[in-house]
Formats: structure tokens, C-alpha cells, sequence
């Protein structure tokens, strides 16, 4: 018979911690039990401030992120723990979550995010033919057969 998944939760610094264990890799039946207790916490309980436990945790499937940024976005205060160095390397993790305290990070909502300043800074380098200002050009005339002759819009 299978071995039924649990979760403990935490009270941390006035946030709701889920521990899933010492799990390194969360599979999708982890990532299920995970959902249902968040929801369980946000929906039901009505809680204002959660957080995860990363301890033992290596790799994070993208859709975690996504799930605790739809929480953010709802103006619930979201909270990672001591996540491992390889997590602290994820785009997403570098980009959204703020070091509160030792081991301890929130997620922080952004308007703009360092990279997507630094590629709007980084508009030397576009292609030539990418200027906002080149003419639209349409079709003028379609001979079946032939070429289109192109005229500007402008």
C-alpha cells in the first residue's frame, strides 16, 4: 500500500510555514499536498501570511513559483525558508524574493524586475531594422503571378 504524503506547518516570525519533510525533489503527488494546504491556509483559514520550507529541497518544478506569485498578487505575504544554494540561483528566486533575515526570504512584488531593466537599457544594441520610426510598408497592387510592388504608408 502507498505511503500517504503529510505536512506539518509552522508558525514563523507570524507566518504559516508548510514543512514538507526532508524531500529533496517534490514530485507531483508533493506539489498536490503542497496546493491543498496553502489553499487550505489562504481559502479556508483565512491566513494572511505564508510560507515554505525549502531545508532539503534541490530542484522546484516553475509552477511552485507561479502558485506562491498568485498568492503575492492577492495581497498575501509570502515567505521562503532556508532554501538550498541551487534554489537561490533560479531566475525567479534572484529576481522576486528579498533576504529578510538569515534564511529567510519574502517575496517581493516588482513593477520591473533587473532584467527587464537591463534589456530596455540595453536598446544599442537592437537591430537596425527594429526602429519604431521605419514607414509601415503594405501591399499597393497584387498581379497574380507577378511581384508586389510595396509603397509606404506614410
Amino acid at each position: 500500500m502507498a505511503r500517504k504524503k503529510a505536512c506539518s506547518i509552522d508558525l514563523r516570525d507570524g507566518h504559516h510555514a508548510v514543512v514538507m519533510g526532508d524531500m529533496e525533489i517534490w514530485d507531483g503527488a508533493d506539489l498536490a499536498l503542497l496546493r491543498e494546504t496553502l489553499a487550505r491556509l489562504v481559502d479556508s483559514e483565512r491566513r494572511k501570511a505564508i510560507g515554505v520550507d525549502l531545508t532539503y529541497v534541490k530542484y522546484i518544478p516553475s509552477g511552485f513559483f507561479g502558485m506562491l506569485f498568485d498568492y503575492a498578487e492577492r495581497g498575501i505575504s509570502v515567505r521562503v525558508y532556508a532554501p538550498q544554494p541551487h534554489v537561490c540561483q533560479m531566475l525567479w528566486f534572484r529576481e522576486f524574493f528579498d533576504l529578510v533575515s538569515d534564511q529567510t526570504y519574502k517575496l517581493s512584488m516588482r513593477q520591473q524586475t533587473a532584467t527587464s531593466a537591463a534589456e530596455r537599457n540595453n536598446q544599442a544594441n537592437k537591430a537596425p531594422w527594429v526602429e519604431a520610426n521605419v514607414p509601415n510598408v503594405t501591399p499597393k497592387n497584387v498581379d497574380e503571378a507577378k511581384s508586389v510592388e510595396m509603397v509606404s504608408s506614410t
